[in-house]
C-alpha cells in the first residue's frame, strides 16, 4: 500500500521509473486518456496576476506538491477487479470537514456557475497534493490551520521569482510571495480569487471553506465547462503550469470519482515539506531527475577480536575520546510580520464631487494606523464603488486593491464619474485584520456642465409681428473644448436690449409654443428648459411673435456658466 502523504517535491522531480510505472499501470487498467501530454495553458488562458514585467504566475507560483500517486492496478497488485478504492482504504479517505469544504464549494458553484460543473472529486485532487488535504485535517471548529501552510520563498531559486506584493499580510515575508493555505495561492492570486466560503464575512486563505470555494471559481474562469476535457486542462495547469502536476492531479480526480470516504479531521498523518522550501515541517531534501544517488561507502573487513593469551598486545584500549561540540550554522530569522494595522483615517477634505462624465480631482485617500495611532506600512486596503451612478476608478473597475506606504497612505486610483447624477460611496475596507474594518467615504456625481455656447445657426432673428421667425436658433455647448452631452440649458425672452433691462422673463414680444393639445394661446411660454444631446448640440424650438413690437433678447444659459445672449427684432407688419 502507498503511503498515505507522499515527498512534497518540486515541480516535475517525481521519479521517471516511478512515474513510468504509474503511467503503465493505468494505462493497463483502461483509465481515461485525461493523464496524456497537453499543451501548457496559453497565457490568455491564465488570469492576470503576474508581477510586473513577468509572465503571470500559477496559483501556486509552480510552488511544489506532493507527487504520490493513488494505488493503481498492475503486476504484483491486489487491487479489486473493478479497481474501486477499498472501502475504509486509507488512500481514499478524506478528512471530515475538509471533504465538507469540497462538497460545499461544488453546490456553491453549481448555483452560481452551473455552467462549469466543477466537482468536488476535482478539489479534493487538487487540495490533496496541495496540501495533503490541510495536514490531515489540522483545522479548528471554523476550517481554519492553527499554523499558515506556507510554500517555499519565490525567490526565483527552483520557483518562480515574484517580489512581495502583500507586504507579508498573507504569508509574513515582505520580500518574495509565498503560496499559502490548503489550495496554496499565491497572495496577489489571492487578492483577485479570494472568496468567503464560509460566511464569516472574511477571505482567510488559510480556511478551507474559503480556499476551496476560490479554487474552484479559479478553475470556471475563462467560461469553463470542466466536463470538457480541453477546459479541464487548461484549468489544472493553469494552477500549476508542470505536465507532471496535471497527471497528478487527474489521478487523484480519478481515483477519488471512484470512491471516497470520510474520516476523522487530524486522524492522518501531516504531510512534509522539502527541506529549503520555507515549509513548516521539514522533510528530506528533494530528488532531481538524473541526479545520482551517492554510492554507499564499502564496509572495511571486520577485526578478528582478540582472544585472552593469544599473545596478542596487553595494552588497554583507549577510552573513546568525546568530539568538541560543533557551533551549529547560522540560522536565517523568519521574516518579521510589521504590526498589523487596526484602523482606518479619511484623509479626504470633503464630499468627492465630479460632473457626470468627467473626472475626479481629488483621489480617495486614507491613512492605515496601528493601535499606537502610528502609520502601518505595507497594509492592504480595498476601495470599493457603491451607486448608480456608473463611476468608475480609471480602467473601468470598481474594486481596487492598494498597499500602503511607509506613511501608512493608501490613494485609490482617480475616479471617472459616471453619466448619471446621483450619491456613491467609496468603501475602504482593511484587510488582513480578524475583524475587517471598513471606512464609507462619500462622493456624488453632478448634472454634466458647458463652459461655451456656440451658435450654429446663421437664421435671420427679425420678425414681423404675428408671425413667426424664420428657421430655429441651434447651439453647441462644450466643456473645456469637448462636446458636452446632456448638459441641461434655460432659454428665456427678455424685454428690451440692453441687460440693463432686466433678467426677468418678458410678458410680451417673441415666445415659444410647449408641446400638448391645449389652445396655441394656452400654451405660450417665455421660458423653457432644454438638454443638449449626445453631441452637445441644442436646437431651440420655433420662436412666434405677439402683436408688441421692438427689441427683445434671447438668452440662452447652461449647467456650469455657459452663456449666449441673441437680440430679437420684432417689425410692423408690411
Amino acid at each position: 500500500m502507498a503511503a498515505l502523504f507522499g515527498r512534497r517535491m518540486r515541480r516535475g522531480a517525481a521519479s521517471t521509473a516511478v512515474a513510468a510505472a504509474a503511467m503503465a499501470a493505468l494505462s493497463a487498467s483502461g483509465a481515461p486518456s485525461a493523464v496524456g501530454e497537453q499543451p501548457a495553458a496559453s497565457a490568455a488562458e491564465r488570469p492576470s496576476a503576474g508581477a510586473s514585467g513577468q509572465e503571470d504566475p500559477s496559483v501556486t507560483g509552480d510552488s511544489p506538491y506532493h507527487t504520490d500517486l493513488p494505488p493503481l492496478k498492475g503486476p504484483g497488485r491486489n487491487d479489486p477487479p473493478d479497481e474501486t478504492p477499498a472501502t475504509g482504504s486509507a488512500e481514499s479517505g478524506i478528512p471530515a470537514t475538509v471533504l465538507d469544504a469540497y462538497r460545499k464549494a461544488e453546490a456553491s458553484l453549481a448555483a452560481s456557475n452551473p455552467r462549469c460543473r466543477v466537482p468536488w472529486e476535482l478539489l479534493a485532487a487538487i487540495g490533496k497534493v496541495e496540501s495533503g488535504h490541510a495536514r490531515g485535517g489540522r483545522l479548528d471548529t471554523n476550517g481554519t490551520t492553527p499554523s499558515p501552510i506556507l510554500g517555499p520563498v519565490l525567490n526565483g531559486v527552483g520557483f518562480a521569482n515574484i517580489s512581495d506584493t502583500d507586504g507579508g499580510a498573507y504569508d509574513g515575508d515582505t520580500l518574495h510571495d509565498r503560496a499559502v493555505g490548503p489550495m496554496q495561492f499565491i497572495p496577489q492570486t489571492w487578492e483577485s480569487w479570494g472568496r468567503d466560503g464560509n460566511g464569516d464575512g472574511r477571505r482567510d486563505p488559510n480556511n478551507i471553506y474559503d480556499a476551496a470555494l476560490a479554487a474552484g471559481s479559479y478553475l470556471c474562469a475563462h467560461d469553463r465547462d470542466l466536463t470538457v476535457e480541453r477546459d479541464l486542462h487548461q484549468a489544472i495547469l493553469g494552477y500549476n503550469r508542470s505536465q507532471e502536476y496535471l497527471r497528478t492531479v487527474l489521478h487523484w480526480y480519478d481515483y477519488y470519482r471512484k470512491g471516497a470516504h470520510e474520516v476523522p479531521d487530524g486522524s492522518q498523518p501531516a504531510p512534509g515539506a522539502p527541506t529549503g522550501s520555507g515549509g513548516t515541517t521539514p522533510s528530506p531534501a528533494p530528488v532531481r531527475p538524473g541526479t545520482p544517488s551517492p554510492s554507499p561507502t564499502k564496509p572495511g573487513k571486520p577485526t578478528k577480536p582478540a582472544k585472552p593469551g593469544d599473545g596478542s598486545s596487553s595494552k588497554p584500549t583507549p577510552p573513546p575520546t568525546t568530539p568538541p561540540p560543533t557551533t551549529p550554522p547560522p540560522t536565517t530569522p523568519p521574516p518579521t510580520t510589521p504590526a498589523p494595522a487596526t484602523r482606518l483615517v479619511d484623509l479626504g477634505d470633503g464630499a468627492l464631487s465630479a460632473p457626470a462624465g468627467e473626472r475626479f480631482a481629488e483621489r480617495p485617500a486614507v491613512r492605515a494606523e496601528r493601535a499606537d495611532k502610528k502609520p502601518a506600512a505595507q497594509a492592504k486596503v480595498r476601495f470599493t464603488l457603491t451607486g448608480e451612478t456608473g463611476t468608475t476608478f480609471e480602467g473601468g473597475a470598481t474594486t481596487v486593491t492598494v498597499t500602503t506606504k511607509a506613511d501608512g497612505v493608501a490613494k485609490a486610483p482617480a475616479l471617472l464619474a459616471g453619466g448619471k447624477p446621483g450619491a456613491l460611496t467609496v468603501k475602504a475596507t482593511l484587510l488582513g485584520t480578524t475583524e475587517p474594518v471598513t471606512l464609507g467615504l462619500r462622493g456624488e456625481v453632478t448634472a454634466p456642465r458647458a463652459d461655451k455656447l456656440v451658435r450654429t445657426d446663421e437664421t435671420e432673428l427679425t420678425c414681423e409681428a404675428g408671425a413667426t421667425f424664420e428657421g430655429r436658433v441651434a447651439l453647441t455647448a462644450t466643456r473645456d473644448g469637448q462636446a458636452a452631452p446632456g448638459v441641461a440649458a434655460t432659454a428665456t425672452v427678455l424685454a428690451g436690449a440692453d441687460p440693463a433691462d432686466g433678467e426677468k422673463a418678458a410678458d410680451q414680444g417673441p415666445y415659444f409654443l410647449t408641446p400638448g393639445d391645449e389652445p396655441a394661446e394656452d400654451r405660450r411660454t417665455r421660458e423653457l428648459t432644454l438638454t443638449t444631446d449626445a453631441k452637445g448640440n441644442l436646437l431651440l424650438p420655433e420662436l412666434h411673435t405677439d402683436d408688441t413690437t421692438g427689441t427683445f433678447r434671447l438668452r440662452v444659459e447652461t449647467t456650469g456658466g455657459a452663456v449666449m445672449v441673441l437680440e430679437l427684432k420684432v417689425t410692423d407688419p408690411t
